[in-house]
């Protein structure tokens, strides 16, 4: 019951004579009245008497958990996620909630940290935790403040490398404490969950509070950032809505610096052209109307871009350790984005130069079709799985571009826009600027596929075999696979 991690205890029963009873309570009650090591005595006094007890049972109460717990943390750690306890329960009640919730696995060992009250003691325990490194830690909150006192680095090195770390009798000073020291030592988010009021300053302390809302309250909730009922909630709110967050939001950043650096460029060229004269090439309703009408939806339609889906990524959990290398945003994809711009920018702007002809008019009317549907195409080719309101924000921009060529006489040519000449001269410019990124992302895919590419190629070879041979429908071999 002990390895199921249940609270066990022995019910046992002793017949005392009414000598043995008094000397008891007369040995209980000096100990009592002690000045020196009260506790000490006290728990000898009563260790005396506990001998030749008579078994009558044993007990075993289990701590009920949500639904779902179990299966929750063992998904976090399969994502890279290090997860640490931090309750004000006692010792015994948060190892065995540590080992039932399978926050602690039944091949780990427990690395108990002896309540210490002096530096020396504290150095020694720290010592013999660094030759078991790899089991989980069990640390109370007086033992912690002190290890914090004069061994913060290292102990936060050698907590960081253990494979769980259960920190009880925490107040919620210490919980605030233990969150700020994670975050100034490992250089890395810290999330918080919590449940009562008590982990308020924690939450608050944390890069991300999650408040679940549960029997003690809704000051958690009120105090974080998300909100969830349930514990379970954690890993889609993760795995799923966090690691989209992620990489939309790196899409979306990239795109925007693409879509302001290249029309930079555009003017950079124009102006060496011309000796450098302060002329603008796109008059102010051009620019405006670039910024916002032709290009705005399909670039901020990148939100709604999913590379799996969401069955996939809860599957397998290791897609989010892929986040942690930053790859989705760095400074390597900030300067490729750069050289787009300025391969992109300077391609437009002198293939137009070289195919100028006749009037100035017809070089903008020529280099802006060609900005704006690069732009367009630019983000079709980056997007990996459409969505209705990306197609429609596409349609919309490029209709609303051909409206605005209609109305906006001053600046485009009506008659040179209706000739073939026009039309050929932007789909060359079109095609030698965005064909050599859409060869190159065939190529990466073809020769280095991401890992996402390579799990939606083996579910649906999985799919098929199994449709094929065993007549089974794919979604009901999702959750076997």
């Amino acid at each position: 019951m002990a390895r199921e991690g249940l609270r066990t205890l022995v019910v046992g029963k002793k017949v005392l004579t009414e000598e043995q009873y008094t000397g008891f309570e007369t040995r209980l009650r000096q100990a009592r009245l002690s000045v020196t090591d009260r506790e000490e005595q006290v728990a000898g006094v009563i260790s005396s008497l506990e001998e030749g007890l008579q078994l009558l049972c044993l007990t075993g109460v289990e701590d009920q958990l949500q639904s779902d717990v179990r299966p929750t943390l063992e998904l976090l750690r399969n994502a890279g996620i290090r997860v640490w306890m931090l309750t004000g329960d006692k010792l015994e009640t948060a190892a065995s909630i540590a080992v039932s919730s399978r926050l602690v696995s039944r091949a780990q060992t427990l690395f108990t940290f002896k309540q210490v009250s002096s530096r020396s003691e504290a150095h020694s325990e720290l010592n013999g935790f660094r030759r078991k490194s790899e089991s989980a830690l069990i640390i109370s909150g007086s033992s912690l403040e002190l290890c914090i006192k004069h061994y913060e680095q290292e102990f936060i090195e050698l907590a960081c490398q253990s494979p769980a770390v259960v920190c009880c009798r925490c107040s919620p000073t210490h919980k605030a404490q233990v969150v700020r020291l994670l975050q100034q030592h490992t250089k890395r988010p810290v999330c918080a969950v919590g449940d009562g009021g008590n982990d308020v300053s924690m939450i608050q302390a944390a890069n991300v509070g999650l408040g679940i809302v549960g029997k003690e309250g809704k000051q958690a909730s009120l105090a974080a950032d998300f909100s969830i009922t349930q514990f379970r909630h954690i890993s889609r709110l993760l795995v799923w809505h966090g690691r989209n967050s992620y990489k939309r939001s790196a899409n979306l950043s990239q795109f925007v610096i693409h879509r302001g650096l290249i029309i930079s460029v555009m003017q950079a060229v124009f102006s060496a052209v011309f000796y450098f004269a302060a002329v603008a090439l796109y008059e102010g309703i051009l620019m405006v109307g670039y910024a916002t009408v032709y290009t705005m939806a399909p670039v901020f339609s990148l939100v709604l871009d999913e590379d799996v889906s969401p069955d996939i990524a809860l599957m397998y959990p290791e897609l989010y350790r892929d986040l942690m290398k930053g790859r989705s945003l760095s400074l390597k994809t900030f300067f490729l984005w750069v050289l787009i711009s300025l391969y992109q920018g300077g391609v437009i702007m002198l293939l137009g130069f070289l195919l100028f002809e006749g009037q100035f008019v017809h070089v903008v009317a020529i280099t802006f079709t060609s900005l704006i549907l690069n732009e367009l195409l630019l983000v079709a080719l980056t997007i990996r799985s459409w969505h209705g309101l990306m197609l429609l924000a596409e349609l919309l921009s490029v209709v609303v571009y051909i409206l605005s060529l209609l109305v906006l006489k001053d600046y485009f040519d009506g008659y040179f826009l209706l000739s073939v000449e026009f039309v050929w001269k932007t789909l060359l410019i079109l095609c030698i600027s965005c064909l050599p990124l859409f060869l190159g992302k065939f190529l990466r895919h073809f020769c280095a596929p991401p890992s996402y590419a390579k799990l939606l190629k083996e579910n649906s070879m999985f799919r098929n075999c199994c449709k094929r041979y065993f007549g089974i429908r794919a979604r009901d071999t999702d959750c076997g696979l």
